[in-house]
């Protein structure tokens, strides 16, 4: 029996009837690559009518979120044996009809941020996902899954529901391993330079990748959306709960393994452990899309990675983990204290685009502007834009009804602007 899972909303429409016509339903799907054999119509009542959207069951055994073509996704295994899943969108709504494969698209690789999976970019339907937004406009999409989501729990020897050393990692091994097979993956497919979009966990991957000297040679330009370098002033439960408790408590109170907020569905109603409620006050997400998102969401990430983050908080500096004592960061760094990245290592001529929110509980608009204060002293002029919105928080960035004109436009315009920029 095929999983329910849904892969994406391939299509969100209004009608006055549950009944919508199969035709359309069937061009809107085949429009993104989809294989239109299989599907459900799921509408709820609203007060204007029926809200329905497209739920895809084409879903390979093992629960794996599946290609945008009802394919498996590419398995991309890291340098430290990680398998992970890599999914595409194929082509967007303007080649109905036809691959287009004699004009070279320029690739763009998405990345989800902690507690999230690649779901995350295709949530929202055609009109409002950025990931659709970008296939419409001629780009060639891959959508990441970190280690240890749903679609990247495998590995060469270990076992995630069994080897509590498949968790040893933090956000150091995401930037060292997961970012860089992924980006040297698409690279060598497309022949060309790739370009970035992250949120969240997947800013500071990128960050601290590109201070290292890491992938900038093949990745074209970088959008990051609520930039996380600093995390000093972030203002929520987990903010209180690294201010307060050290590791040796996450540690007794979580176990060096996986950890999820969730176990099995969260809901809306689940404060302060539902994902959304500690991001800020969103401005403007659909509660339709929310409640699906909640169905699937959060993901695991590791205890470790979690702590490493509450270092984060406490400390106010961006670097490498605490082992917590002096000997054991000597024995992993060659030197009592673990070391600092230095942000002044990035290229200069890296064309970056930071977009953050004025309510976001967790990328501060403080934090943020310590990093772009940093970036703007050696950054090449020109190379570096910078968008504050003032009413989105976290989930916006990646679920706003409005993202099309308020944050689509934009990203778009700036990697048009920076086709093979250096």
């Amino acid at each position: 029996m095929r999983s329910l899972l849904p892969l994406a909303l391939i299509c969100l429409f209004f009608t006055a009837s549950p009944v919508h016509s199969i035709t359309h339903v069937c061009i809107t799907a085949q429009s993104y690559g989809y294989d239109c054999q299989e599907f459900n119509v799921l509408c709820l009542s609203q007060s204007f009518g029926f809200m329905c959207m497209i739920q895809c069951l084409s879903m390979p055994k093992g629960d794996n979120f599946t290609r945008f073509d009802g394919t498996p996704p590419e398995m991309v295994i890291t340098e430290d044996g990680y398998i992970l899943g890599l999914q595409r969108i194929p082509r967007g709504r303007r080649c109905v009809g036809a691959t287009n494969e004699s004009i070279p698209k320029k690739p763009i690789l998405l990345q989800h941020g902690i507690l999230m999976d690649g779901f995350t970019w295709v949530v929202s339907p055609p009109g409002e996902g950025l990931a659709y937004a970008l296939a419409d406009e001629g780009f060639d999409v891959w959508i990441a899954n970190t280690r240890g989501t749903r679609s990247s729990r495998g590995h060469k020897l270990l076992d995630a529901n069994v080897d509590a050393a498949y968790w040893a990692w933090t956000w150091v091994e995401l930037a060292k391993f997961d970012l860089t097979a992924n980006v040297d993956f698409v690279h060598n497919l497309t022949g060309q330079k790739v370009n970035y979009i992250a949120h969240s966990l997947g800013t500071l991957t990128a960050l601290t990748a590109f201070s290292q000297h890491k992938l900038v040679d093949k990745v074209n330009a970088a959008a990051l959306l609520s930039p996380i370098a600093y995390l000093k002033h972030m203002t929520n439960l987990v903010q209180l709960a690294a201010e307060f408790y050290g590791d040796q408590v996450w540690l007794r109170t979580l176990s060096f393994n996986s950890f999820s907020l969730c176990h099995g569905e969260c809901s809306l109603i689940n404060y302060p452990m539902n994902p959304i409620g500690f991001q800020g006050n969103n401005c403007c997400l659909n509660p339709f899309i929310l409640d699906l998102f909640l169905k699937y969401e959060p993901q695991s990430t590791s205890t470790k990675n979690i702590m490493h983050l509450a270092q984060m908080v406490r400390s106010g500096k961006l670097s490498m983990y605490d082992y917590g004592n002096g000997s054991a960061n000597l024995k992993n760094y060659g030197v009592v204290e673990p070391p600092a990245y230095d942000l002044s290592n990035i290229p200069a001529d890296l064309p970056l685009f930071l977009g953050y929110g004025g309510m976001d509980a967790i990328s501060d608009v403080e934090d943020v502007e310590r990093l772009i204060d940093e970036l703007k002293i050696f950054h090449q002029e020109g190379k570096l834009t910078c968008q504050l919105f003032d009413d989105y928080a976290h989930a916006d960035f990646v679920m706003a009804t409005d993202a099309k004109e308020r944050l689509h436009r934009p990203l778009i315009e700036f990697f048009n602007s920076n086709e093979h920029s250096n």
